[in-house]
């Protein structure tokens, strides 16, 4: 980690003075944490400038844009009319974001298609990648905490895919001698059950691992859990999984299907978590308690500290040094909380799931930020 309380007062001492003389009156004390955080995430390195036109009109710049929508996660703006808004009233923060004038503003289609364009390039997870190999390659880490949250969406659940018919074969097949059921007989070969998910998940290469992740589903569909109380709960929309170290700062995102279960992510997660940082511990809830999960922490020299789930029978109490170390798993929770209360977690207005896991992404850093910083 960097030494934050010196970063402070460097940028206190030599930004902010020169910042009062450049921008018109109202750099508020909320508008100076918005610049710091800018300062440490630094999002206008990783966009693209595009190249020379030569035709056409001339494409706006997008660096501003990306500024802008780390602006909405940190103001916790609703929707992207509520931001443009803002920007058009407020001198200083739009000229911190880039635009001098109140005209230069883009329209709401602009910004609409720079999101997009944001979302296929998978811009903010280039940005957190980077973010994380700077301010977590020198750090070791206690403990990552695995957690997972609802995320409701305004769009309608995809229709699955029907299954096919078969055609009509033009010879008749020949009869398949049905098994008896029970127990086979002397010399029988038993029947091989198809390998799950986290079977093959566990088997295949560590080098294959992000291949794992592209067939994990991420289209919009029904979720329903447990809450705290036990009762079932229901949304429509996405679930967003993440690996939260003992500080606070988030290691790794991916939003996939709400219907999805937290085990079928956690392998992938824990690879992918393992070549960004080094850790020690594994701290799930029992929606983990799979062999695979246990055995790929293992793996990876970690120790997986996984609260037993009570439908394998009489669930038996953690080793007390264990369960200290597994209170540590809130930090996950305080994360899920902080983006949907602060930054944007409750208010999806994107449809699709590149679009809604860039809108939890832009929360996402400016969490990142605000952790490094000391401020959260």
């Amino acid at each position: 980690m960097v030494n934050i309380a010196e970063f402070w007062a460097t940028v206190q001492r030599r930004l902010f003075p020169y910042l009062e003389e450049c921008l018109p009156p109202g750099l508020t004390e909320r508008l100076r944490e918005f610049i710091v955080i800018l300062d440490v995430i630094r999002i206008e390195q990783h966009v693209p400038r595009g190249a020379d036109q030569w035709l056409g009109r001339t494409r706006c710049d997008r660096r501003p844009l990306a500024r802008a929508f780390l602006a909405k996660a940190f103001y916790h703006l609703p929707t992207t009319e509520d931001l443009w808004e803002r920007l058009r009233l407020d001198e200083a923060l739009r000229q911190v974001c880039g635009w001098e004038r109140r005209n230069q503003v883009p329209s709401l289609s602009t910004f609409s298609r720079a999101f997009a364009e944001f979302a296929a390039a998978g811009l903010l997870d280039q940005v957190h990648t980077a973010l994380v190999a700077h301010y977590g390659k020198d750090t070791l880490f206690w403990q990552v905490s695995r957690d997972s949250t609802a995320i409701e969406a305004r769009e309608r659940p995809a229709c699955k895919p029907a299954e096919p018919v078969p055609a009509e074969p033009a010879l008749a097949p020949a009869p398949v001698e049905k098994r008896r059921p029970g127990r086979p007989r002397k010399g029988e070969p038993r029947p091989q059950p198809e390998p799950t998910r986290l079977q093959r998940q566990y088997a295949t290469p560590v080098a294959q691992t992000a291949s794992l992740v592209a067939e994990l589903p991420t289209a919009c569909d029904i979720g329903t859990k447990k809450d705290a109380k036990g009762h079932k709960v229901s949304w429509q929309g996405y679930k967003l999984h993440v690996d939260v170290g003992d500080t606070g700062l988030p290691l790794l995102a991916l939003t996939t299907s709400a219907s999805l279960h937290d085990s079928q992510v956690a392998i992938p997660m824990a690879r992918l978590t393992g070549q960004r940082v080094r850790s020690l511990y594994d701290l799930m809830d029992a929606a983990y308690d799979a062999e695979e999960i246990w055995n790929t922490s293992y793996d990876l020299g970690h120790v997986p500290i996984i609260e037993e789930n009570p439908r394998r029978g009489k669930k038996l109490p953690m080793e007390p040094d264990r369960a200290r170390r597994y209170d540590g798993r809130s930090a996950s929770e305080r994360f899920n909380s902080d983006l949907k209360d602060n930054h944007g977690g409750r208010t999806v207005r994107v449809r699709g799931q590149p679009k809604v896991h860039t809108h939890l992404m832009c929360g996402l850093l400016v969490i990142f930020a605000q952790v490094v910083l000391g401020w959260s």
